[in-house]
Formats: C-alpha cells, structure tokens, sequence
C-alpha cells in the first residue's frame, strides 16, 4: 500500500485526473462539484497492474485552502505533482512544491494536463517551462507524462508510471507504535463515531485501546480521552488488523465524534510522550523577501493539524530566506511527536508560507540561548544525565539497554562522576560504613555496581563484611579502648561519629545510661563489687559505699545505679540499694 498527494495550482485538473485513474471522483461536497473546485481533502484508491494499491489523497490547489492542503501530505508516500499545459507554472504550483520539500516527500512524478487544448509547439515550450522550474528539486528528474483526463490520452502512460515510481518508493515503516493523525471525524448511522487518516509508526487491531491526544492540554497520553477500536475499514474492505501505510476509516467506541476533529492524533497510551515545547530545523524558502525573526504571526501544520505557534530562532536573531537554521516552538496543544517528523510554518499576517523542516527534540530541557538540538540520541541523554529507557524511547523514538540499576540510560561522563562521588562519601563514612537508606534511588543502583565496596546490614563499607575483631572494623574502635581504660570515669564520645556510636550500642557493644556512655564489662565489674559490698552490708549500701568502691565520682556512679536498678542487678529501699533478682555471686 503507498499513499499519494496529488499537488499543483487550482484547476490544473488534479480531482479529474484521480477520477480518470480510479473512477472515483474525490470531490465529497455538492458546493466542490457544482463550482468544479477542490475545497477539501478528497480520497480514492486504486490498483495498478503490478498488483499494488494505491491511495490517492486529493488536496486543494486554491489559495485559500491551503491549510487544507497542508492536511492532507502530511503522511504521504509521493506525490502526484499535476501542472496544465495550457497555463504553465502557477503561483500555488510553486508553493505546493516547496511545501513538499520541506516536508521531506522524496518521490513524485509530475502529470503535464490538458494536453488536448494545445499544439505541439506550445507543449514543446510548456515542458521547457517545467523544466527550468523543477531544476534542483526532488522532481528534476522525474518522469513527466503528458495526459488529457477528458479524452483518455496518456492515461495508461501515467499508469505505468506511477507503476514504476512506486516501485522505488518505500513503504511506511513499522515500528511498533501506531499514530494515526485524524484528518475526518464524523458520526456514522449507527456506528458512532468514526475518524479517518493515514495509519504510520505501527499496526491497529479491533479492540485495541487508543487515547486521542491534541484537543488540549493532557499532561499525559495517559490522561487523554480514551478510545477503543470497534471495527476498521480500508477501501471499504473490513480488517480486523492494519499495518502502517493504510488509509484507515476507524470505528471508535467510548467516545463522541464531537471530541475528535481534524488536527487529533489516536495513539497508544503507554508510547507517547505529548509535548507543547520542541525545537526544530528550519529551511527558510529563498523565494522570501525578509528574514525570518520571532516576530510574526506563525502557523504550524504538523500532522493533520493547524497550530498558532510563538517561534524563537536559536543562536541567532532572524534567518535569511534560503537559510537553515534552528528553532523553538512552543505549541497551545500537546501533540504526539518524534525527532524526524516534518512541519510546515506560515506567516498568518502575510499569508505565505515561511519554510519548513524536522523536529528535533520534543522535551528540550536547555534553555533558548544555550539550545543546539540534533537528531543524536546521545545528545538527548548528555543533556539529561539520567534518563530511565521506557522515557529516552517515548522522547526519541528508540531504544536504548538501561546501564544502570535496569532501568536508567545514563551519560558516561555523568556516571563516572556519580561513581567518584559516592565511592567518597563511602570512603569517608569510617568503619561503620554509609548509611544506604541516606542515599537516593539513583546513588543506590550505582552502589551495586562500586568496585571494592559491599552492603551489609543497611551499610555500604570497603571489603568484606562480617562479625567479630577479624571482620568487624567497629570491634577495634578506639572509643571501646577509651572506655575500657577507664571504666567508672568514662569520657564522653566527643569526636565519635553518631551513626558509629547508634551501631555500637545496637551492637551491645556500649551501654548509655542518663547520656553517660559504658563498656558492658565496667557494668558488669560494677555489679560484681556491689556483690561482694551487699555481703558485709546486708541491711543494704549507699551511693556513697558504691561510689568510693568503684573510686568515681557521683556524676558518673548515680547512671551506674540506674542500670544496675534497671537490670535487676538491685532494687532501691529508701536511700539504700538492695541485692536484686539478677545480683551476681559475691566472687
């Protein structure tokens, strides 16, 4: 299947040469028909005798609709470009061919008309005309078939071009995420609403669930209205399956035809990143008269639909005609788009078309003075460091293997310095290691991947882990030697880190007692002497024979009592302390 645009000034005899070809007349509308003029997209197919179908995408050659137009080659293959013999080159001829130009068609071959109404001489001078102004086009070297529609001269030499053109023509790829840019939407006696377009990107299917985003501002594909494909028709041939490059009539059900217009886009949800800011290239067309600057009155036409656009020009103030340059334009809807998409710009206040090009980057995240968009998928993770690999697909259209944590596309450079970083933070967090639940999702996946470092227990450290003097380096802190050196007079834990003193203590490794901190062992020895005291003393002891037997002061034998009491090791009786439940043997 390949789609074609027919193309060329008003009443050059395109809609009554797809007539002659399919026997189908592509004029829809009474008003068409009885002023003999194109005011709309007209359809029609055929197929030619290599066996391949052909669609035909009628659009107006009159000024005045040519946004009309501009909807209907938005999604073609070639194009059909139609030039009378008895007029020659025309003004809307030249603006539909540059209008093809930058909207990047490739392939074409150009119907010279009315061939009936002139002499030999004058074709001879009309085919000259067409040359000079098809030279260093797309269609300079195209085949040029001289036709008359009414009388049938030429028709099967145009067949067989087309034939021929096609051949060379590639159809529209698949890549597994559908887009069908709506170009009519109207309700059918009972169906509902049904939409028509040309299907690229990827296959439909009845019953698949679709979203319909560019009729406002979704902050998401996923919060667009939602659609679910009823029934699909191509050449009025039902499918229950379509691939990409088909005229498509589409049946939606859970939604009204109202909410669904020219301009509109059915996607997938899970595929699409909308977006209202891109930045593009941008051919000026030479045949401009003034530069090119941010003041205007610009129109976008982008798919099927026609946008009001602010546009600033990028690293520079305005753009020559002839130029190419870079731009960003900011959208009122958010539409589906992807680095290589075409789009035409229009100047409203001149009523003239600008020039064209490719979108770039749908979700620039530098701003204007610094932007330099490419196509570079690279260029897109630089700019965002981290970027998880289902987003990087929906901004660029291809994918990327995450290379960090499964999920992340992360930029060399970005990653290497996160590395350095966190492997310092690792380094200066001590024996007891850093605290893993301090670190951000990106610094844990990156973590997992630190040479020389493991995770044990919630903390990331150098080496090994494991328990005891050999494996444990909190075994050997020195504040448990500061500790053990004087035991009843303990000094406080100044200069020791606080997440290295919470692990001691869960570690049993000291005691705190009223904000005084211990060795277990002082504790221990603490119990085994008032032990041995209780024994010449039954009646009980005083802080103060505590106290002068341990040789400490009451600062610090008041917290020994407390967790001695605590313990179970004694129990208080007025200023007395008693043997408890937990009262060692007097050794």
């Amino acid at each position: 299947m390949h789609v074609v645009a027919t193309a060329g000034h008003v009443d050059h005899g395109k809609s009554t040469l797809v007539l002659a070809l399919t026997g189908m007349d592509p004029d829809r509308f009474a008003e068409e028909k009885a002023r003999g003029l194109t005011i709309d997209l007209g359809f029609a197919w055929t197929r030619l005798a290599s066996g391949r179908e052909l669609a035909f995408v009628d659009v107006p050659g009159h000024v005045r609709f040519i946004k009309n137009m501009l909807a209907g080659v938005g999604a073609v293959d070639a194009s059909l470009f139609v030039v009378a013999a008895t007029e020659g080159w025309k003004p809307q001829s030249e603006e539909h061919l540059r209008i093809l130009e930058v909207l990047g068609v490739e392939h074409g071959l150009v119907a010279l008309t009315k061939v009936g109404l002139v002499d030999d001489e004058w074709l001879e001078l009309a085919h000259l005309d067409l040359a000079d102004h098809l030279k260093g086009t797309f269609l300079e070297d195209a085949d040029v078939v001289d036709v008359d529609a009414v009388s049938g001269t030429g028709l099967a030499d145009l067949q067989a071009a087309l034939d021929r053109m096609l051949e060379g023509t590639p159809t529209a790829p698949d890549r597994g995420r559908p887009r069908l840019w709506v170009d009519r939407s109207f309700a059918a006696k009972g169906s509902g609403t049904v939409v028509t377009g040309t299907l690229a990107g990827g296959p439909l299917a009845v019953d698949d669930d679709l979203v319909v985003v560019g009729g406002g501002s979704p902050s998401s594909a996923a919060s667009a209205p939602r659609a679910r494909v009823r029934s699909l028709q191509s050449h009025k041939a039902k499918l229950t399956h379509a691939s990409p490059g088909r005229r498509l009539a589409v049946n939606l059900a859970g939604i009204h035809h109202h909410e669904v217009e020219r301009g509109h886009a059915l996607v997938r949800p899970d595929q699409w990143a909308p977006t209202r800011r891109l930045d593009c290239s941008l051919t000026v067309l030479a045949s401009l008269d003034h530069d090119v600057s941010r003041r205007g009155a610009y129109q976008a036409y982008i798919g099927s639909g026609e946008h009001p656009v602010r546009m600033r020009v990028l690293g520079a103030e305005a753009l020559a005609p002839g130029a190419v340059g870079l731009v960003r334009l900011h959208l009122p809807v958010a539409l589906p788009l992807l680095p290589g998409d075409r789009y035409v710009l229009r100047e409203s206040g001149r009523a003239e078309t600008v020039g064209g090009g490719e979108v770039l980057d749908v979700a620039p995240v530098l701003p204007a003075y610094r932007a330099r968009p490419t196509r570079s998928v690279d260029r897109v993770i630089s700019e965002r460091g981290w970027v998880e690999a289902e987003v990087l697909e929906r901004l660029t259209g291809e994918r990327r293997p995450a290379t960090v944590g499964g999920r992340w596309v992360v930029d060399p450079g970005v990653r290497t310095a996160a590395e350095e970083r966190l492997a310092a933070a690792v380094d200066e967090a001590g024996p007891l290691g850093l605290d893993v639940a301090g670190l951000d999702e990106r610094e844990r996946a990156l973590l997992a991947g630190l040479d020389g470092v493991t995770v044990d227990a919630g903390r990331a450290k150098r080496g090994a882990g494991g328990e005891g003097a050999a494996g444990d380096p909190l075994a050997g802190h020195p504040y448990l030697a500061a500790l053990q050196a004087s035991p009843f007079s303990p000094p406080p834990p100044e200069g020791v880190d606080r997440a290295e003193l919470r692990e001691l203590a869960r570690r049993g490794l000291v005691v705190e007692r009223e904000g005084v901190w211990f060795s277990p062992s002082a504790l221990e020895e603490a119990a085994r002497i008032v032990a041995r005291l209780l024994v010449t003393s039954p009646e009980g002891v005083t802080v103060a024979q505590v106290r002068d037997a341990l040789g400490t002061s009451r600062k610090y034998i008041l917290p020994v009592l407390a967790h001695l009491d605590a313990s179970g090791v004694t129990r208080r009786r007025g200023d007395l302390r008693i043997g408890g439940p937990r009262l060692p043997a007097p050794s």
